[in-house]
């Protein structure tokens, strides 16, 4: 189980939400990620996919890339990537590849999330937490998609 206490992983998350609001208001789906190291952040992103015009560009996708070439490493060993909706699955694929030692998410995805799939997408090694501050993580996909439909 995690190292860090439920405020320390609720403080991260609202930097991670900061990152979706910016992605929200870019007209992004509001995902937010950001990548911490000995209690500091070192990556912060958010989805970009239509401004890059890349599907890949995804909020974790581009905290791993940012965080990588912070260190100069391609693994992120005792690094925790925060981020407010549940990987899907090429995400968490990535998160594998880059062996981030921590996941903690916000919001479940029901539809697109690696769970769906499988528990086991993710490195043997690294450690998971969904839910954390799941509503206020879900309530601006809500509002956002909301406003897509209206």
């Amino acid at each position: 189980m995690s190292k860090k206490n439920k405020t320390e992983h609720e403080n991260f998350m609202r930097q991670a939400l900061l990152e979706a609001k910016k992605a929200f208001e870019a007209d992004e789906i509001p995902v937010g990620a950001v990548i911490v190291h000995n209690g500091k952040i070192i990556a912060r992103a958010h989805n970009q996919t239509e401004l890059l015009k890349d599907v890949t560009a995804h909020a974790e996708m581009l905290a791993i890339t940012s965080a990588s070439s912070t260190f100069g490493v391609k693994f992120l060993n005792d690094c925790t990537l925060y981020v407010t909706l549940e990987p899907c699955v090429m995400c968490a694929g990535a998160i594998f590849w880059s062996r981030v030692s921590e996941l903690v998410f916000g919001a479940y995805d029901p539809k697109r999330g690696f769970t769906n799939v499988s528990k086991n997408i993710l490195h043997p090694k690294t450690e998971y937490i969904g839910g954390v501050l799941a509503e206020e993580c879900g309530s601006i996909l809500t509002e956002y998609f909301d406003n897509k439909r209206n």
